[in-house]
């Protein structure tokens, strides 16, 4: 009762009840997002894995490049976080735009798929382009984080900086 008054008068929320000892809030669905993106990369890294045969060599090492990029993504997310925008782009890439992109070459007959078919060269500029973004949503990402560490950086300055305010000793 003494918690929902408080929470009343400044704007927090009612307590949670219902918990258990030990038990935190339900996950946020920064987590879920993340957990989800996880779980499509695990998921096209085994999938990729077992179909190498069946697609030339060039494209698997153009896949693998993507999915090292976006796991080491992943787990930078898990530590200093993302915005909502570059999670679902994240989610994305790993559950629609690659996976679409590696299922549509799959469709092309198997002679078609040689290293120098025009089929190859339409899928390596889909990557291409699928790595460029991956590698500009992890450049977002890192400068986004290196941004709020300087802008709370001049936080605590103008709050705890009292520069021209000392008094001269007399």
């Amino acid at each position: 009762m003494v918690g929902k008054f408080l929470g009343s008068l400044f704007g927090g929320a009612e307590p949670a009840r219902g918990l258990q000892a030990g038990e935190g809030p339900p996950p946020s669905s920064e987590q879920d997002d993340l957990r989800r993106a996880a779980l499509a990369l695990e998921q096209l890294r085994r999938t990729v894995l077992r179909s190498g045969a069946l697609h030339p060599t060039i494209v698997h090492s153009q896949v693998r490049q993507i999915l090292d990029l976006l796991g080491a993504l992943i787990r930078y997310i898990g530590e200093f976080k993302a915005s909502t925008e570059q999670l679902v782009l994240l989610e994305a890439i790993l559950s629609d735009y690659l996976p679409g992109a590696l299922r549509a070459y799959m469709l092309v007959p198997e002679t078609s798929r040689q290293d120098e078919s025009p089929e190859t060269r339409t899928l390596l500029a889909q990557l291409r382009t699928l790595h460029a973004t991956a590698t500009d949503l992890d450049r977002q990402v890192r400068t986004g984080a290196v941004t709020e560490l300087a802008v709370h950086g001049r936080f605590l300055q103008d709050k705890f900086d009292l520069g021209s305010l000392h008094l001269e000793g007399r």
